[in-house]
């Protein structure tokens, strides 16, 4: 891989109010029966991803595959030599290995071998802004009394490459090619800087129409997606490793990852979210988008389809907005095509905000594949000329640059301390947890700690809403206030919300020994899991729980007027979490 033209940049402290908080990390909500199966472990003790399940399962490894080893390097070599494995590629935590045809099962069953991976095929999330999301405010000084633009915070973008256009002049601090050793990190696809111009193009001018979220921030480009826009998990994997060697280096503290892969395999299991997971305890945010997968071919929508690394507790996972093109929050839509939660495996409600992603018009790199497959998504021409993209993609670009203009004014966050600011500003639109999260993102509002704000002339209330892992019946911990990196032992949200040992959840939800669903919750008349999974008729969620039919879940509980939940969990007039 080639390192061009590096450059140092600093993260110097700003000035910034002190904030003062406790976080309630609430693990609860909603579960599936999707794809348990696949997850089950091997017959020999491994743990294998789905299609290296099914290989396994029908002898299907009839020619050479490559496997992703989470493993010591000894352990690595050890079963090179038995197995008559090839390395590919030297991981930090393990090895890409080529197995012989007919041999899989074989090391499948190896007892020195806890869990095997695909290295399954990424794409960039991409379905063929700035004021609606309050970001020209922050810049301009409105909300804090000074310019804030994200100076001093690097984003890492993990996609198709960088090109050094005008608007991103000077603050590409790096590029590496993971997809060719000798590669110059050149984005010869184009999504790559579609994305970073969305996180940090300076623009022409303020009132330039692809002036970036954070126009001040620097980039460092990782390439690991090649001129189709595809690549492999391995190459992701390495790509994040890099940018946690080198964060101090080069400044960076927000990884963008604009890009997805199928999820077969738990998170816990999956090489690729155990990188996020170390990006994350090394001190980087990690913004992954959800996916396009939110409707199958006939306009039906899907749901449990987001797609790696989206699924990880440890990114903050973005669903997109169709903002219908005007700043105006009043007639945002989630987008049709923008990946709906839980997750598959381990069942986490997904995403945890949402941005717009519809219709983004940002840079264009000249002789892209994008600009010659896809003419017509070229707008203007010669120095002009604009690409517009939709997609998740554009939704995870702009919290990226929603993320780092709050670092700007709080550097001291750590990655749990970003997420609940960027929630708790959000505008919870009534999209619902599953499509949006806790709702539309809001930069001005969350810069400003949740001081009432305007956008488009229409008053924005925040959410006052967090959560991160939420999944059914797991048990509430109160997070310490040195888990966001803020010093205190209280922590109050403007308009009078308060997050102490207890605390009021949106209108009517009250969260300590029992709880109230808010006005209750009504779910679609019929929707498609994703992988064919077919829920019941519909049912409705208010002060009481009523399935259509009456319903029997798995391993023979019965949900009715009440239920108990395994391990613990009893659902009645409250609920009691437990392990």
């Amino acid at each position: 891989m080639v390192l061009t033209s590096p450059r140092i940049f600093g993260t110097p402290r700003r000035p910034g109010d002190r904030l003062v908080t406790v976080w309630l990390a609430a693990t609860v909500l909603l579960t599936c029966a999707a794809g348990a199966d696949a997850q089950s472990a091997n017959s020999r003790g491994a743990r294998l991803s789905k299609d290296l399940a099914q290989l396994v399962a029908t002898h299907g490894d009839f020619k050479p595959t490559d496997v992703i080893l989470t493993a010591s390097q000894e352990k690595v070599d050890r079963l090179a030599a038995r197995h008559g494995l090839t390395v590919l590629q030297r991981l930090s935590t393990g090895a890409l290995l080529r197995v012989p045809a007919n041999r899989l099962e074989d090391v499948a069953g190896d007892a020195e071998v806890d869990s095997l991976s695909g290295n399954h095929v990424v794409a960039g999330q991409m379905a063929g802004m700035i004021q609606s999301i309050g970001a020209d405010q922050v810049q301009s000084g409105l909300t804090l009394g000074v310019p804030v633009t994200g100076t001093g915070i690097g984003v890492a973008v993990i996609d198709s490459g960088v090109a050094n256009v005008p608007e991103l002049r000077g603050r590409i601090a790096a590029s590496v090619d993971f997809t060719d050793a000798q590669g110059q990190g050149l984005d010869k696809h184009g999504h790559g800087t579609h994305v970073a111009g969305i996180i940090a193009a300076a623009g022409q001018s303020v009132n330039d129409d692809t002036r970036g979220v954070a126009p001040g921030a620097h980039i460092v480009s990782l390439k690991v997606l090649d001129s189709k826009g595809f690549g492999v998990v391995s190459s992701v994997i390495a790509a994040i490793d890099w940018a946690i060697a080198n964060r101090q280096q080069y400044g960076i503290r927000i990884l963008n990852l604009s890009l997805g892969a199928p999820v077969l395999q738990s998170y816990r299991d999956d090489p690729l979210n155990q990188a996020v997971e170390r990006a994350f305890r090394a001190g980087l945010v990690v913004v992954a988008s959800s996916g396009n997968f939110g409707k199958d071919a006939n306009g039906k929508l899907i749901y449990g389809a987001v797609t790696a690394p989206g699924n990880s507790p440890f990114a903050i996972t973005v669903g997109a907005l169709n903002t219908k093109g005007t700043p105006f929050r009043s007639d945002d839509v989630v987008a049709s095509y923008s990946s709906k939660g839980p997750t598959l495996f381990d069942h986490l409600v997904k995403p945890d905000i949402a941005a717009p992603g519809n219709r983004i018009k940002g840079l264009l790199v000249q002789g892209s594949t994008l600009a010659k497959t896809h003419p017509e998504l070229v707008m203007g021409t010669g120095n002009g000329a604009r690409l517009e993209l939709s997609g998740t993609s554009m939704a995870a670009a702009a919290v990226s640059g929603a993320a780092a203009l709050v670092l700007s004014t709080q550097p001291h966050l750590k990655p749990l301390g970003v997420r609940v600011i960027l929630q708790l500003g959000a505008q919870d639109q009534n999209f619902g947890l599953l499509l949006a999260g806790v709702g539309s993102m809001n930069a001005a509002a969350s810069v400003a700690r949740g001081r009432g704000t305007l956008i488009a002339g229409e008053k924005i209330p925040s959410s006052g809403i967090t959560f991160t892992g939420l999944v059914f019946g797991s048990r509430v911990r109160f997070a310490t206030s040195s888990d966001m990196g803020i010093a205190g032992e209280g922590f109050t949200w403007a308009d009078g919300f308060t997050w102490a040992d207890g605390f009021t959840w949106a209108d009517g939800f009250t969260w300590a020994d029992g709880f109230t669903w808010a006005d209750g919750f009504t779910w679609a008349d019929g929707f498609t899991w994703a992988d064919g999974f077919t829920w019941a008729d519909g049912f409705t969620w208010a002060d009481g729980f009523t399935w259509a039919d009456g319903f029997t879940w798995a391993d023979g509980f019965t949900w009715a007027d009440g239920f108990t939940w395994a391990d613990g969990f009893t659902w009645a007039d409250g609920v009691v979490w437990g392990e």
